[in-house]
């Protein structure tokens, strides 16, 4: 095989497969399929998101693009703002997470310019090629498939909060459904602008003034100055060691990362835990969850405090503790032949409702995501990055890419991305197989189940007491992961995208 993408939606999956077959390498299909995204999971991510590219070269060499949302205000006076909007969003009738939109939830979107920076570093097809099939789509329309169908009627109360929301997401009055048509004209013009441009439009000029006006007039903090200082910051990946494989992941700032390595180190010090090791990765779970501090989101803008949050003595500790204790986004992933692989999660949060007119830009909601800011809304200072807790990962095997991943959804991402990469290394399943296996998510006091997890652990769990939640049915609640995987032994690509937010994968020869 030539190599293989995965991704969260059939369209986006076939557009990074088709850049492989004319000749492109793993980073023009994980840009195409990016710019792709936009028109079909536009709910997740587009040109008013951010993002992490994680690279893995056959080289050997391994870069992190950082192109996430920065905090806005630059040149602003302290003055009054608008209100963050919060909307109750149902992922069933237990489980209700709030997300605050509005134009004071929106931060400085970073695609455009990390997709744009990727491919000129990394790619050899030209952005031009790789807008024209995504532009004709957003505005010949995208029929809406199971998964999105059901992600449009959860985010409907999001959608309909502004009329430029409504026009686009509810035409006719009503949420769109499984096999109705969205179109979105105006983000067509922009990627044919951004193919034949480039990113510089959305930064500078008469649209990144559309954009700042529009936000600034209602209240929000997003400025012209903002936009002209953004840039991609490249970074170091964060490593960890797990069973003979080198773990490269997203790095501090961003939380996620750090967190699923110091998860994967504590199974690394507990060893072989036999039939009771997945109760041993809900320990790890919970442990990795209580490390998540105030201390700690202060530490993470600190240089080299990974090293710092993962020193040996405190691991040794917490291994023994948790020992005697056992008694959400978008993602997709490409792999090619010569060894070339990418791992990109974007995302526009839960999206603001604010769709700029005239500009094809729907902003994101960083600023009023409750994860992403613990300790209170509109604390960070104007231009650094939002924490994410976004992951992408690549798993190295003798400095071969053994699987590239990562998942979408909040705070399950960490333990999305880590049970995925723990069925691939220790179950030695193929990347579908990985993706498709039950997960657990344990927060707050609360384990949450889906079918397929073994009893006698729910019934250990309770009466160390959990509270278990048992879901009658994979949701998209537990992430999306999208994973690309290369057999060691034969060679043989596999890529495995979720259903539970209607992924897929294309493999091509």
């Amino acid at each position: 095989m030539r190599g293989v993408v995965a991704a969260g939606h059939p369209l986006t999956a076939e557009a990074g497969a088709d850049a492989l077959r004319r000749g492109g390498n793993a980073v023009d299909a994980a840009c195409a399929a990016m710019l792709m995204s936009w028109v079909t999971e536009s709910p997740l991510t587009g040109p008013g998101a951010g993002g992490f590219m994680l690279v893995h070269t056959a080289a050997g060499a391994d870069h992190l693009l950082d192109f996430f949302v920065a905090a806005p205000g630059k040149g602003l006076t302290a003055g009054k703002r608008a209100k963050l909007t919060p909307i109750d969003i149902h992922f069933s009738d237990e489980v209700v997470q709030v997300f605050n939109v509005g134009p004071s939830s929106n931060g400085v979107p970073g695609t455009p310019l990390g997709v744009a920076e990727a491919l000129e570093r990394f790619g050899t097809l030209s952005l031009q090629e790789l807008t024209a099939e995504p532009a004709r789509a957003a505005r010949a329309g995208v029929e809406l498939n199971v998964g999105q169908g059901h992600l449009h009627r959860i985010l409907a109360p999001i959608f309909e909060s502004t009329a430029e929301g409504r026009a686009i997401y509810e035409p006719d009055g009503r949420p769109l459904a499984r096999g109705e048509t969205i179109r979105q004209p105006e983000l067509g013009d922009l990627l044919d602008r951004l193919g034949n441009e480039g990113p510089g439009f959305v930064y500078r000029g008469e649209t990144a003034e559309r954009l700042a006006d529009w936000v600034l007039e209602r209240g929000g903090m997003l400025t012209r100055e903002d936009l002209a200082a953004y840039e991609v910051i490249e970074r170091e990946p964060a490593r960890a060691r797990y069973h003979g494989r080198e773990i490269l992941t997203n790095p501090p700032p961003s939380s996620g990362g750090i967190l699923i390595a110091y998860a994967l180190d504590l199974l690394e010090r507990l060893g072989d835990q036999g039939e009771r090791y997945m109760k041993a990765i809900v320990h790890a779970m919970d442990a990795a969850n209580h490390a998540r501090t105030p201390e700690f989101t202060a530490g993470l803008k600190a240089e080299g405090y990974m090293e710092t949050f993962l020193a040996a003595e405190s691991l040794q500790a917490k291994a023994s503790e948790v020992s005697s204790r056992l008694g959400s986004t978008t993602h997709l992933s490409a792999l090619d032949e010569e060894g070339n692989c990418a791992s990109v999660t974007c995302s526009n949060g839960s999206g603001s409702a604010v769709i700029v007119p005239g500009t094809g830009v729907h902003l994101n909601n960083m600023l009023g995501e409750e994860d992403l800011n613990p300790g209170g809304f509109h604390l960070h200072t104007p231009g650094i990055r939002v924490p994410s807790m976004m992951a992408p990962t690549v798993v190295l095997k003798d400095g071969e890419c053994e699987v590239a991943l990562g998942s979408a959804g909040s705070n399950r991402i960490r333990s999305a991305v880590l049970q995925t990469a723990l069925n691939v290394i220790d179950g030695e399943l193929d990347a579908q197989a990985a993706v498709d296996r039950h997960r657990i998510h344990a927060e707050g006091g609360t384990v949450d189940t889906e079918p397929g997890t073994e009893d006698w652990l729910l019934e250990e769990l309770e009466a160390e007491g959990w509270r278990v939640q048992r879901w009658r049915e994979r949701d998209l609640y537990f992430g999306g992961v999208q994973a690309v995987a290369r057999d060691g032994a034969t060679g043989a690509l596999t890529g495995g995208g979720d259903p539970r937010r209607g992924g897929a994968s294309v493999g091509v020869g």
